[in-house]
């Protein structure tokens, strides 16, 4: 292992918080708790204890690398693997709030986020002469701006106060209202009150900050967040502003990709701001904001017996780039620059380059773009740098921008598939509704001619070469199977529509058997299940109209039917 690093293991010692799972199951009011938060985690850099918690990986990975040099208070991010056999239940309220979030911010079944805000100060008192601990928040919710900012608030007194202030803390959380897409809620905690807008599928993609609450005399006046995820960009993506497309193109296409950076705070910032270049199309491969040798995953992803893994990974031990040598795109980035400096542009640099410790910062890769780069937009955002406009301002038009390139990419996409929808009027009451045809890619490309990119999008380029390769990618299958369940939902809710609007029922049911009787009750029940679980979009009035319409069948059929039907 100290080969590995550089230095001696880390050992660490953690606690949980007050919410653990075995908390909540035993206080019920907890269930509140876990709809923001699966645990708080108290790590503390101990020489002698070792390791007092089995999962080992939240401990290396809330401390910065060695190499990383943190001193002072550093915040960042990572996300972890849930482990096999031990999922938590997915509830109800989990699916109710996937079914109004955004999709990039759904909850995730299979993996935990970590917000980490560690204190490294030097300390005489302690063997190793530095007090060093992390507070972490382990949660579903990729909320970075809402964790980091509740961190902020909590931690420094956390360090001062320990363990009352945080039970404390918790008993607040457990006390807010659920996250519920499209609402702005207010979260009081610590004497400050934090006002958040939890954003909804149906919100515009840009958005002003959220209005405070005109019902409500709040003292002390509310801290608004204006974003619970979204990054500064721009401060981001400063030292590679000229490799921002490139970089759009390989998350679009799924490819696998190492940023090796000075910190933790670089490296999860970097990752988590390429994740959201393809907003509002979801990232559906993994992506790591920090990843250290000590993951479970380590071997998984450094092997080099097969090809790298659809994977974004965040790094800060030099090592990686002897052992990530054969990945195919790995982005070294500098030490930030002073807020108002220029960049110096890093070049793309191919990846035989990389082989020494003291490369230089640059995307290493044989990539070649299929689109031209905007110089315009380049110029724009280096002139705005001289003139010292607002980082704000920055972000908002190099984030218009990506968002413009992916809707200006994905819409012909959703004009192709939503013409294999079939019409309306082919939907009857009586009939299964007809099949969703299937998705050619040559029709598709073939539609491109006359209703593609061009139409939305200034940039030239081989579109059609960057959408042969987006349909080898885990991106087109995630947003085909997204995209062709909700138009299923969407079918079947038509086809209850229908059904509920037939004013012959009693008419049809006279020449039918009671077999196909039954079977009708049997498909209006699991078409109303799946509506009361939020997977059907249909009105209240429709749901209310399809009981009546089970209660009408059933009422018309042999008693003894009746009672399997309907036991008592």
């Amino acid at each position: 292992m100290d080969a590995l690093s550089g230095a001696g293991p880390r050992r660490a010692r953690c606690s949980l918080g007050a919410a653990s799972p075995g908390a909540r199951a035993a206080a019920a009011p907890w269930a509140r708790f876990s709809a923001w938060l699966e645990c708080v985690c108290v790590v503390t850099f101990d020489l002698e204890l070792g390791q007092a918690l089995e999962k080992s990986s939240i401990c290396y990975l809330s401390f910065p690398d060695s190499h990383s040099g943190c001193l002072g208070d550093t915040q960042f991010s990572f996300r972890i693997r849930q482990c096999s056999g031990q999922k938590s239940p997915w509830r109800a309220e989990d699916r109710h709030y996937n079914s109004g979030a955004p999709t990039p911010l759904q909850r995730e079944p299979a993996h935990y986020f970590g917000y980490v805000y560690f204190r490294q100060v030097k300390d005489s008192s302690m063997k190793r002469g530095y007090f060093q601990k992390s507070l972490v928040l382990v949660s579903r919710l990729p909320f970075v701006r809402l964790f980091q900012a509740l961190l902020s608030l909590i931690a420094p007194e956390y360090f001062d106060k320990s363990a009352p202030c945080l039970e404390a803390v918790c008993s607040e959380i457990d006390e807010w209202p659920a996250p519920v897409p499209g609402q702005t809620l207010n979260l009081p905690v610590m004497g400050v009150v934090l006002q958040v807008h939890i954003p909804s599928r149906v919100d515009k993609p840009e958005y002003g900050p959220p209005k405070p609450c005109s019902h409500e005399n709040l003292l002390p006046a509310p801290v608004i967040l204006t974003s619970v995820h979204e990054l500064d960009l721009f401060r981001c993506f400063q030292p590679v502003l000229t490799h921002v497309q490139t970089l759009w193109e390989l998350m679009l296409l799924g490819e696998p990709l190492v940023v090796l950076a000075p910190s933790p705070a670089t490296s999860s910032e970097m990752v988590l701001a390429l994740i959201s270049c393809l907003q509002p199309l979801k990232f559906c491969c993994d992506y790591r904001p920090y990843f250290t040798i000590h993951d479970s995953e380590f071997k998984e992803f450094t092997t080099r017996t097969q090809a790298p893994p659809n994977v974004v990974l965040g790094v800060t031990n030099p090592f990686f780039i002897k052992t990530l040598q054969h990945w195919p795109h790995i982005l070294r980035v500098g030490e930030p620059k002073m807020a108002g400096d220029l960049p110096k542009q890093v070049k793309l640099k191919k990846p035989s380059r990389l082989k020494t410790l003291d490369a230089k910062p640059g995307l290493y890769t044989a990539y070649s773009a299929h689109l031209h780069r905007d110089k315009a937009l380049l110029k724009r955002l280096l002139k705005g740098l001289q003139k010292k406009k607002p980082w704000d301002t920055q972000t908002a038009l190099l984030r218009r921008h990506l968002l413009e390139l992916t809707q200006s990419f994905i819409i012909p996409l959703e004009h192709y598939m939503a013409s294999l929808m079939p019409l309306q009027k082919n939907i009857t009451p009586w009939k299964t509704p007809p099949q969703i045809r299937p998705f050619r890619q040559d029709d598709f490309l073939r539609s491109l001619e006359h209703a593609g990119p061009q139409l939305t999008c200034i940039l030239k380029g081989d579109w059609l070469g960057l959408y042969r390769r987006f349909f080898k990618s885990p991106h087109f299958d995630g947003w085909y199977r997204q995209r062709h369940k909700e138009m299923a939902q969407k079918l079947e809710a038509l086809h209850l529509e229908a059904i509920c609007e037939a004013q012959n029922i009693e008419t049809w049911m006279k020449d039918k058997s009671e077999v196909e009787v039954v079977d009708l009750v049997l498909k209006l029940r699991e078409k109303l299940v799946q509506a009361q679980g939020h997977q059907l979009p249909v009105k209240e009035a429709t749901l209310q109209r399809a009981q009546l319409y089970i209660e009408t069948v059933i009422g018309s059929l042999p008693k003894d039917l009746q009672a399997v039907l309907c036991p008592p």
